[in-house]
Parts: C-alpha cells; structure tokens; sequence
C-alpha cells in the first residue's frame, strides 16, 4: 500500500476509534436521582453552585444541609404551607427570568427544589436557565422533558417547550408539541405564536397566518407581540 493508502486507513482508524469512544463517553454519563424515580445527567458549569440547577450536585456538608432545612422551615413558616411557599419562590422565579436576570432566577428554582423538588416548575425553571445562562441545549431539553412528566405544569410549559425546540431548529418536533399545547390550553396566545412559527418553518405558510390569527385574538404576552409580528411578515399574512 503506497503512503497515502497507510495514511487513509490510519485516519480511518482514528476516526472509528474516536467516534467509539465518544459513544462509550457517552453512554457512562453519570445521572443522579434528584428526587425518588427521577434521574437527571450531572452536568456542572462555571458558575456559584447556587446558579447552576441541582446546586451542580455539589456535595454538601452537615453545616450546609442544616442552614438548607432552616431556610425551607423558615419560608414555610412565612407563607403559611409548603405550597404556598413553593408557589411563592417559583413566581419570583418567573419574573427574575422575564426580566433578564437569569442568575437570581437559577437561586430561586434552586431554592424551589428544596421545598418541593417533585414539581413540574422546578424542572421547568431549569431548563430556561440551562438554555439562557449556559447554552446548554442537552439540559434544556432533558429538563423540558422531565417537567413535562412532573406534577402541576403551567400552562405555558408546552408553548415553551415548542419556542426552544425552534431555536433548537427542531421545527418538526416543535410543531407537534406546540399542536398540542394549543389544545390543552387554547387561550394561550402565546403557544399560538410560537405555532405559527413551527408551521411557517415546516414550509405551510398558510397554516402560519391561521394560528397568527389566532394568537391575535388571545392577547399574546408582550414578549411575543415582536415574534407574532415578525411571522405575520415572513409569511405574508392579509
């Protein structure tokens, strides 16, 4: 074999050796149970442990644990139950990501998981931090994913799901999420604008002016107002 015939076949090699270890990489990813049944991939960023989600699963001392227990004993001491205290941390959460300020929100949905670690919000909140802070489309999905099977959704948590599988440019997928979001809750401008959106991407505009239209009757959010315009022009809707 002449020595470009050896080269190729050594850079086949490499090649297969390279792509077999990623998959072997990839299947020993380490998961952790964050709450009894539910099994999330460790991923850490650089970041205070408080603003990545699950604390990035650092290990705490005796002295943390504590202080985390009398936080929770404290806030549901304040807000009267458990609930209420979980329903107020969340809200807090969602304005501090509607607002920009991504980082108080990772230390509010943090604080969420340990007042009620099964609920759907807590998932829900990690994934826009994962997405938003660290551009981390693996975790954004996975917990989009697990908050879709948790207890309690908020009727947003499908259209949002939808709107991150577009900027994923996933429009198949999105649309078949986002047809059902507008199901389930049909007075949700919002998922309307994101479907116009995924139907526009998936190449039927006129579908796209259709669940425009619809949007438009629904009072979309202030922060979807530019997306429902901006289909409506792309797609040259009357």
């Amino acid at each position: 074999m002449n020595s470009f015939g050896n080269y190729l076949a050594q850079t086949i090699r490499a090649t297969a050796f390279v792509a077999a270890l990623a998959s072997t990489l990839a299947a020993a990813a380490e998961t952790v149970e964050v709450v009894p049944g539910v099994q999330v991939t460790k991923r850490t960023y650089s970041a205070p442990v408080n603003e990545q989600p699950f604390f990035g699963f650092a290990v705490k001392s005796p002295e943390e644990k504590a202080a985390d227990e009398k936080f929770v004993d404290a806030i549901v001491g304040a807000a009267g139950s458990r609930e209420k205290a979980f329903d107020e941390t969340t809200m807090r959460g969602w304005r501090a990501i509607n607002t920009g300020k991504i980082k108080e929100a990772a230390v509010r949905f943090n604080q969420a998981y340990l007042i009620l670690p099964e609920q759907s919000r807590v998932y829900h909140g990690f994934a826009v931090v994962a997405q938003a802070r660290f551009n981390d489309l693996d975790a954004a999905d996975e917990f989009f994913r697990i908050a879709l099977e948790r207890p309690n959704p908020v009727k947003a948590l499908k259209a949002d799901y939808g709107r991150f599988l577009l900027v994923a440019k996933r429009p198949r997928d999105a649309q078949s999420v986002l047809e059902q979001a507008v199901k389930d809750a049909p007075d949700f401008g919002d998922a309307w604008t994101n479907l116009a959106w995924a139907r526009f991407q998936n190449g039927d505009a006129a579908a796209a002016c259709a669940a425009a239209e619809e949007a438009a009757k629904r009072r979309p959010s202030n922060n979807s107002m530019g997306d429902l315009t901006a289909v409506r022009n792309v797609a040259q809707c009357k």
